[in-house]
This record gives structure tokens, sequence and C-alpha cells, in this order.
């Protein structure tokens, strides 16, 4: 029993757990301590915890505002974490799709030691420390745009701009949503190169690098196609339904915001005002207009865009882009009366069938499960019209896709109700990979068979 209890701690589901449950728990004692306060108090356990776990799992939800309570050693601390948070992950999940060469879904993480001998090892390394210099790099030119026009636009200070614009940078690329604005972004909406290059960031941050590497090395210039090379079906995938989210969403909200929340801009920012509604679900967290006051339809919208995420291999949340497009290419295959789903000319197996509807599965669960037990926390404040059960859904749903996008209500929850939520920031950051960790293992010899037996559904 005692040799289960190592195996089981030396697996790869408990070295995710640990990766992300350690540096939380330091952020969470060095933001309690006066010295990361504006005020020089001690800061309250859950509240310090609340934004450590957020920062970790570069989700961006707050109870308090960053820029105002915490001093410049506390948001350095937010800082680092949504680095490490953000970065960490990128790598861990790279190294899962490269290891096992398997391009539509993360399978299983397997120990780095293991595999760091030979020629493999070399490459992971290689791409590896890719993901490290191109993550660096992007974070500082978008920083070096945004102090620029902080600078010149906005009047800051060389050091003031700097600050801010590297620290906006690092969380738009991690998708963590941190603003050291009171109000998020709503301040700056008007100035459209702060706003574009945050966007860009955070597409960049939620593509996923083996994508990104891809499109690196891909001659897109050259007409023969043995020298320009060849893209992956994983990064078509991962391209046609990122450009078809955004899309989609930019027109939606553009639609039914524009009267309501976007009515005081001129018709250039409600565009691109529009444009970085419809990024930021997926799964950063900034915010140009307050949720709580656009359409119930937008917030629907936004709800179905925060489940779906970003890619594999990123810093984004969600069940991830390839397991929704896997799963409605395999639906609209069983529609149509066939047996395989096809994809650009190539058929998708029944095993990554099987594990994108694990994926889609395990969201349903936690979402439900954790919602199901806000309403029961917070009957209090719903029953007095404190806020809604839609509002509430709204907060769940964003914390397991660690967006940060928030009604505003998550102050006002009940101790038990922060602690729900940390809890879904937390499986919201580790539960997908864990899963495809459990579904993906190597297939165990079935000894025994059971005799089959159809069951009516539908």
């Amino acid at each position: 029993m005692g040799l289960d209890n190592q195996e089981k701690t030396k697996s790869p589901q408990w070295f995710i757990v640990k990766a992300v449950a350690v540096p939380i728990i330091l952020g969470t004692v060095l933001l309690m301590i006066p010295l990361a306060n504006r005020s020089g108090q001690w800061t309250d356990p859950l509240t310090a915890l609340f934004m450590s776990t957020s920062a970790m799992c570069v989700t961006g939800h707050t109870v308090v505002d960053p820029g105002s309570y915490f001093s410049l050693f506390g948001q350095l601390v937010l800082l680092g974490l949504v680095q490490l948070g953000g970065l960490g992950f990128m790598t861990l999940a790279t190294a899962c799709l490269v290891l096992l060469g398997r391009r539509l879904s993360i399978q299983s993480e397997l120990t780095l030691n293991a595999s760091m001998g030979g020629e493999e090892a070399d490459q992971l390394k290689r791409l590896l420390y890719r993901t490290v210099v191109f993550t660096l790099a992007a974070e500082g030119v978008g920083a070096l745009v945004l102090m620029i026009r902080l600078g010149l636009g906005h009047g800051f200070t060389v050091g003031r701009a700097f600050y801010y614009g590297v620290f906006h940078a690092v969380t738009a690329f991690c998708n963590a949503g941190f603003s050291l604005y009171p109000d998020n972004l709503i301040a700056v909406r008007d100035d459209k190169i702060f706003i574009l290059t945050v966007g860009a960031l955070i597409i960049m941050g939620g593509l996923g690098f083996l994508v990104i590497n891809e499109f690196s090395v891909f001659k897109f210039w050259r007409e023969n196609r043995l020298t320009r090379g060849r893209l992956s079906l994983h990064a078509k995938i991962v391209v046609m339904a990122s450009v078809t989210l955004i899309v989609a969403g930019w027109l939606v909200f553009a639609l039914l915001e524009w009267n309501k929340t976007l009515a005081p801009l001129c018709v250039t920012d409600k565009m691109t005002c529009a444009l970085f509604q419809s990024i930021t679900p997926r799964t950063a967290g900034f915010s140009v207009v307050k949720m709580e006051q656009t359409h119930s339809a937008t917030r629907f919208v936004t709800m179905l865009l925060m489940v779906i995420g970003g890619s594999p291999g990123s810093a984004a949340g969600g069940i991830k882009t390839t397991t929704a497009v896997v799963l409605l290419f395999a639906m609209l295959a069983i529609v149509r009366g066939k047996r395989e789903a096809i994809i650009m000319g190539r058929t998708i197996p029944i095993r990554v069938v099987e594990e994108s509807l694990s994926v889609l599965l395990l969201g349903i669960v936690v979402v439900g499960g954790l919602y199901g037990l806000l309403l029961v926390s917070e009957e209090s404040a719903l029953m007095t019209g404190q806020f809604t059960a839609e509002a509430l859904l709204f907060e769940t749903i964003s914390t397991f896709g660690t967006v940060g996008l928030s009604n505003g209500i998550l102050p006002e929850l009940t101790i038990v109700g922060k602690l729900l939520i940390i809890l879904a920031m937390f499986i919201g950051r580790i539960g997908p990979l864990t899963m495809v960790l459990v579904v993906g293992l190597k297939d165990k010899r079935q000894l025994v068979r059971f005799p089959e037996e159809d069951v009516n559904i539908g």
C-alpha cells in the first residue's frame, strides 16, 4: 500500500498539481505580508490566497484592485506568478504534445527525466528553448509598443510607462487579464494602438507554441509545395477555429452592444472595442466595457466563447478549440450517417474523439457541480436580489475557463463562495490537462470482454 502511494505521488498528475499548488502557497504568504500592501498592513489570508491562485492560474479574477490595493512589491509578486503560470504551463503542455507526437490533444505527461536521453530529448530541449525565447520576445515587443504609446499618448513618465507596458504585456500574453487600471481597460478603450496591441498578445498567447513554431518555418511565399513545407492538421484547425470564433464574436458583440455599452464611442472605436471583446473571452479577461451592463445575449455568447477557450499548448484555458472542432465534426458525421469524422481530408481517430468528449464532459461536470454549490452558498444574496443566478453562472464559467471576465460580484461572495471560486480556478487550470493524461495513457489489454447489448438513446 505504501508503494502504491509512492507511485501515485510520482505520477504525472501529481506532478502537475504540485507544480501549480506550491507557487500558489508561496505567493499567498508573500501577498499577506505588510510589504505587499499599500497601507502597510497584513492582508487577510483569504484575499491573498484568492489573488495568488488567480495569478498562478492566469485567470485574472480579483476581489481587490491590484493597482490601488497592492504595493509595487505585491504587484511584482502577482506579475511573477502570472509569468510562471503562463510560461510554465505553455512549456509543460508543449512537452506533452511533442513527447507523444500528438497534435489534436494533450495526451500524456511523461516525466521529462525519462526522455532526456537521445535525439528526441535534444529536439524537445530546443523546442522548449524556442518557446521561452518567443514568449519573452513577444512580451518585450508588446511592452515596448505599450510603453511608447503610454509615454507619447497618455503623458506617462518613462518609468511609469515602462512598468505599465511590461505589466500589461505579460498579463496579456499569458492570458491573465490583470490590469493596473481600476476599471480594467475601460480608461484606454479609445486608444486603438493600446487595445489592438493587447489583443494581438492575447491571440499569440492563446494559439499555442507548436502552431507558432510551424508558421515560423512555413515558407508560405513559395509556390513549390515541396520547398514551401506543410502545415499540420492541428495548426490548420487552430487557425480556422480561432479566426472563425473571433470574427463571429466580433460581429455579434458589435450588433448587440452598438447602441448599448458601446454607444458613447465613435464608429471606429466601437468596431475596435467589439473586436477586443471577441478576443478577450478566449481567455484573457481584459474588458473595455462593464459586463454587468451588457445585453443578456451578449453575456450568453461570451459564456460560449469562454467554454471553448484557446488552443492546446497555450496559456489559455477552456476545453480548447481543437476539442470543440473535433466534437463538431464528429457530430456532423453522425448526423450524416458516417462512421468517421473527417476534417480537411483527414480522418480523425476514434481515440481522439473519445478524449475530446471526455474533456467536454469533465468541463460540464465541474461547472455544473461548482455552480450548484455556489447557488447554495450564495442563497441569501440571491434571495435579496444582491445578484442573479445568471451572474453566478457567468462567474463559474469564466473561472473554469481561467478567463477572468466578471460581473463585479466576486467581492460580495461569502467566504465559502470565494473558496469555491478558488477551487474552480485551480481545477480550470489543471483539470483538462490532467484529464487527458488519464484518458490518454496507453491502453491496457482487457482480458475479459462482456457481452454487448444495445441501449436506446435520444
